[in-house]
Order: C-alpha cells, then structure tokens, then sequence
C-alpha cells in the first residue's frame, strides 16, 4: 500500500536530526519548538515521506 520512498543515507539523516531537534526539548532552551524533530524522525524510522509522494522523488533504491 505505501512504497518507501526514503533511501538508507536520507533515512540515517532523518533520525540523526529528528533526535538532535528532539533532544531540544529537554536540553538547550527546553522550548516546544524541538517537537518539530518528530517530524523527521517519524519519516526515517518508517522509511516513508508524504513530502517526496508528492514531489515524485525516491531516494529508496
């Protein structure tokens, strides 16, 4: 049903940082604003991004 369209090296970005932004909430300023990092954690742990559907890129093989 979804394709993953998120390669390997673009997957390992995504988690590096969404963890990094992540991490902001508890450390550094401590404002909400680290839950943006959700976003692309999200994306590189399920291997898909509704961005790239849309804009037909596949950085996946």
């Amino acid at each position: 049903m979804f394709n993953k369209n998120v390669g390997t090296i673009d997957r390992a970005l995504r988690v590096i940082v969404g963890l990094v932004l992540l991490s902001l909430v508890f450390i550094g300023p401590q404002t909400l604003w680290g839950l943006i990092g959700l976003v692309p954690l999200a994306t590189g742990l399920t291997s898909r991004c509704p961005g790239y559907s849309i804009l037909k890129i596949k950085t996946s093989e």
